[in-house]
């Protein structure tokens, strides 16, 4: 299985390399591979402690910041090292002044992870939530470096509890110890032989807690909400999936609610694509009123086409709805209920604790049409109703308050 499994790593780097005649990302990606090395030989010096913290993308690197950050408040003489695997992660948080290092994640293939960990040596590796790199694992262990995973979370349909999921399971029994997020999970690992579990939480909660304590004021956005006295709606990770479902709605009630959209992905095309999609609604661009954000008031629309102020601008919202969700899965809503608001999100989020715990309270809200969405918003029984969108927002706001301290839980088990 070892070796079928470093033959697909193999054959999927191949695929990169010609996927990158075309594609930016698979071009970034094995770029930033060919770069890691040199960037550690740059900045590792002999008999530095070094703790090496891995994300797959940014929703990851939210769950493990808030114990990066604790680490190096609590040990000046500990350095961080963050890893990749996504170009979405690496591109938008490369200059993270958190870590002393920031990097792509070499090939999960024996040489490439021999190579990577004799250059960077770290005392102390973490994983965050998903990330099971075989050959990775199998080296940290060969050389007794303790290894966590955290903010993880188990479904019964994952290949690790099938009974043909044995060479998965060793996987598993490779980490020193995994902070899961729900007993749910750890009832399955133990149901398969690995005991060094602990019911920890979901770190992000303590993240989006510190981003609500530390919020950025927008002046753009206070000019379009009046001071947040207007009913505005945040749009956060937008596609173009969710953008069918609610862009009529935003058409319909032109004058009557202010939108925020913060697109997922975005490029010129794209974002004159939206504009006219909105049409006849004033829609401004976040960038083209920089220089006078007051214009902001004028718009129905205000569109954030840049990166880093999504987390803040949820400040702002009457109600938030969160992208993502008919697609591969919504993005993070824990960053808009924190600030005791209600959130709106689509279908696919089997995936998501937290969407479906936040359902059972009364502060999240599944939907899966445009029709849905509509009913939902109804100014006389859903969410434009003051009433009922107070007791949502309530109810929001109380269960984040009611997660804090995971990263507490898994900072007092390490031995630095």
């Amino acid at each position: 299985m070892s070796i079928l499994y470093t033959a697909g790593i193999r054959a999927y780097t191949a695929l990169l390399h010609v996927a990158s005649l075309r594609n930016r990302k698979a071009r970034l990606m094995l770029r930033g591979r060919r770069e890691t090395l040199g960037r550690i030989r740059a900045v590792r010096r002999p008999g530095e402690r070094w703790v090496w913290v891995h994300a797959a993308s940014l929703g990851e690197f939210e769950q493990g910041r808030p114990l990066m950050e604790r680490i190096a408040s609590e040990h000046s003489d500990v350095k961080i090292a963050l890893t990749f695997y996504s170009p979405s992660g690496y591109e938008v948080r490369k200059n993270y002044a958190g870590a002393h290092l920031v990097a792509y994640l070499p090939a999960d293939t024996p040489g490439a992870m021999r190579r990577f960990i004799d250059a960077l040596d770290p005392e102390l590796a973490v994983m965050v939530k998903y990330e099971f790199w075989g050959n990775c694992l199998r080296e940290l262990r060969r050389r007794d470096i303790p290894v966590l995973l955290i903010s993880a979370i188990f479904r019964e349909s994952q290949l690790f509890f099938r009974p043909w999921g044995g060479w998965y399971r060793r996987m598993l029994r490779c980490f020193s110890h995994i902070f899961v997020q729900d007993e749910s999970s750890r009832r399955l690992l133990e149901g398969v032989g690995v005991t060094d579990v602990t019911v920890a939480g979901d770190t992000r909660f303590d993240r989006v807690t510190d981003i609500m304590r530390t919020v950025k004021d927008i002046p753009a956005l206070d000019a379009l909400t009046a001071g947040r006295s207007r009913f505005t709606m945040i749009f956060g990770s937008s596609w173009e999936a969710d953008e069918e479902v609610y862009f009529p709605w935003l058409r319909a009630r032109g004058g009557e609610v202010k939108g925020v959209i913060a697109p997922h992905e975005f490029d010129a095309s794209r974002l004159e694509g939206m504009r006219e999609a909105l049409s006849p609604l004033k829609t401004l661009l976040l960038s083209e009123i920089a220089d006078d954000p007051g214009r902001a008031a004028e718009a129905d629309v205000l569109i954030i086409d840049c990166f880093g102020l999504l987390s803040s601008a949820y400040a702002y919202a009457s109600v938030a709805y969160v992208g993502g969700g008919f697609g591969a899965g919504i993005h993070n809503i824990n960053e808009a209920a924190v600030y005791g608001i209600p959130v709106i999100y689509g279908p696919r989020h089997a995936k998501f604790l937290e969407a479906r715990e936040l359902a059972e309270v009364g502060g999240g809200f599944s939907i899966d049409s445009r029709e849905s969405f509509e009913r939902l918003t109804d100014a006389r029984t859903g969410l434009l109703n003051t009433a009922v969108r107070n007791k949502a927002g309530a109810a929001a706001g109380a269960y984040i308050r009611s997660k804090l301290g995971a990263t507490d839980k898994i900072y007092s088990t390490l031995k630095l």
